[in-house]
């Protein structure tokens, strides 16, 4: 099983942290499908050290949630350091997660995310600061390298593991190619031949058969899902299902998919509030009913939706007219 400092997990199958995704309305839903670590999206050091009350807002942690990576990303060592001792003292996460792979612009303006990829010695400098700071086990969420000429995973990694890094997720892209083109399962290979701590695996991780495939040809100790769980918790299930029996599950119907994006809806409700939650929620309904026929409409009209009776109102409509169209092809067979 999956083992980081001394946080053991039940499966090797982690959610991915996924910003303005991973709440707890989101880990929660998929940790009750089997995840054996859900992380959350990554948090704003300075946000925690200036206490912003949104930035404050997102270190909530349900403890059915648990065990739980927070994530916190920055570019400067006192405010990381710091951040980090407020996570490790004041919340119930089990592990700090360093962000060092978030390609977007404005975060790696901020000598943060993916822009450390450039500088094995800045990242030993980072994580020794951390981990000499705080009681809980310090990870670090990567990306292969800053672009095809600036490939410094192995050292990267290294360095991590020297600094007190407990475990390493490498993603297999560069910053430069975003989430497009093929992640290179090559480099999560040779990542983990060089290391002794454990290598968790992402990247074009779609089905269970990718998952088994991808720790088998990688020798990685866990595997991480991002965006195939969106709308899809049944992938986590699936996953955890295969890889411990080799049995594949089969598909969810549809109310089985609307009565979890009402749960998630419900949950995120709770959390925020209906005004945020119904349009946050929006993005993460269109998700759950991909694959459902006839669903290009009801997708367009979910974002005319302002309140949960409205959203609630539509998605009920649309299982009842799948239901009864599945009714009238089976009695005309």
């Amino acid at each position: 099983m999956l083992k980081i400092g001394d946080i053991e997990m039940k499966n090797q199958v982690v959610l991915a942290p996924m910003a303005g995704v991973c709440n707890s309305a989101f880990r929660l839903t998929v940790k009750e499908f089997g995840a054996g670590l859900v992380c959350a999206e990554m948090v704003s050091d300075k946000g925690i050290v200036f206490k912003n009350e949104k930035t404050m807002n997102m270190l909530y942690i349900d403890e059915r949630e648990k065990p739980l990576s927070l994530q916190i990303f920055g570019g400067v060592r006192e405010t990381l350091v710091e951040a980090a001792q407020f996570v490790d003292k004041n919340t119930n996460a089990d592990i700090i997660d360093i962000n060092m792979g978030c390609p977007v612009p404005k975060i790696t303006k901020c000598d943060a995310g993916a822009k450390w990829l450039l500088d094995p010695n800045k990242i030993y400098e980072m994580v020794s600061a951390v981990t000499a700071a705080v009681e809980k086990p310090v990870t670090v969420k990567m990306r292969m390298g800053w672009d095809e000429d600036h490939i410094y995973a192995v050292k990267n990694a290294q360095a991590v593991e020297r600094a007190g890094g407990k475990a390493v997720a490498l993603h297999g892209r560069t910053r430069v190619q975003m989430y497009e083109g093929t992640a290179n399962w090559d480099i999560i290979r040779e990542v983990k031949q060089s290391l002794n701590i454990p290598l968790i695996g992402n990247g074009d991780v779609q089905t269970p058969q990718d998952a088994k495939r991808m720790l088998e040809e990688t020798g990685c100790d866990g595997v991480m899902i991002g965006r195939a769980a969106l709308g899809n918790p049944w992938m986590i299930y699936s996953t955890v299902k295969y890889l411990q029996t080799g049995e594949l599950t089969g598909e969810p119907s549809v109310r089985e998919k609307i009565d979890v994006c009402i749960l998630h809806l419900d949950r995120l409700i709770a959390l925020k509030n209906e005004y945020v939650a119904v349009r946050e929620m929006r993005k993460h309904a269109a998700w759950y009913l991909k694959g459902i026929r006839g669903n290009a409409k009801v997708r367009n009209e979910i974002n005319e939706c302002n309140t949960r009776n409205d959203l609630v109102t539509l998605l009920t409509a649309l299982v009842l007219d799948v239901e009864e169209k599945e009714r009238n092809e089976a009695a005309v067979v």
